[in-house]
């Protein structure tokens, strides 16, 4: 695959945006994915810069501030994540084929920049096959758990803001229509 086209994958916290990019990752090698810097925490099994660059505050807002970041965003009130913005470009450049995993706020700051990018929604099977991910994962407590099912719904309401919508009911099966789309040289929108 050889493409040069950008491709953004965004939706709803928890709907396994992470896994279809991690399959990915282990499965298709010509598929270049952007790391992202955040100021969370490493959730168990993160490792620094294959999943996230982990940086402090600071370090964050010297690269907003330096025009750094191809986007970046405040997620669920608390953490800050964003896009390095040379390795995508450099991706591009080089025709490959670059995928970015970011929320719906990134989405909408690549779509002012890069409209010639395919953007990609990621839908749950269902309302409450998300709600069971969020809690399954264990990674939230109930007032973190409540402050990203109201920002889910809010990610879901703009679903139609994208030009594909999959449907995350098996991981690999979205990974690969994912990919599929990205081979495509005009996927249907």
């Amino acid at each position: 695959m050889s493409t040069g086209r950008l491709t953004v994958l965004a939706g709803p916290t928890a709907v396994g945006k992470g896994s279809v990019a991690a399959y990915i990752r282990e499965n298709v090698p010509s598929v270049w994915l952007s790391v992202s810097v955040t100021t969370r925490a490493p959730r168990p099994g993160e490792v620094d810069g294959v999943h996230y660059h982990f940086v402090d505050d600071a370090t964050f807002e010297r690269m907003r501030a330096e025009g750094d970041l191809l986007e970046w965003a405040v997620v669920h009130g608390r953490a800050k994540y964003g896009t390095p913005r040379g390795p995508v470009l450099q991706a591009i450049a080089q025709g490959r084929a670059p995928l970015l995993e970011i929320d719906l706020q990134g989405a909408r700051q690549v779509r002012e920049t890069m409209p010639e990018a395919l953007f990609v929604f990621l839908d749950p099977p269902s309302w409450d096959e998300l709600v069971r991910r969020l809690v399954g994962r264990g990674t939230e407590g109930e007032d973190e758990r409540e402050r990203r099912l109201a920002t889910a719904r809010v990610e879901m309401a703009a679903a139609d803001e994208f030009d594909v919508r999959i449907v995350n009911d098996d991981v690999e099966r979205a990974a690969r229509e994912l990919v599929s789309l990205m081979s495509s040289p005009n996927p249907e929108m």
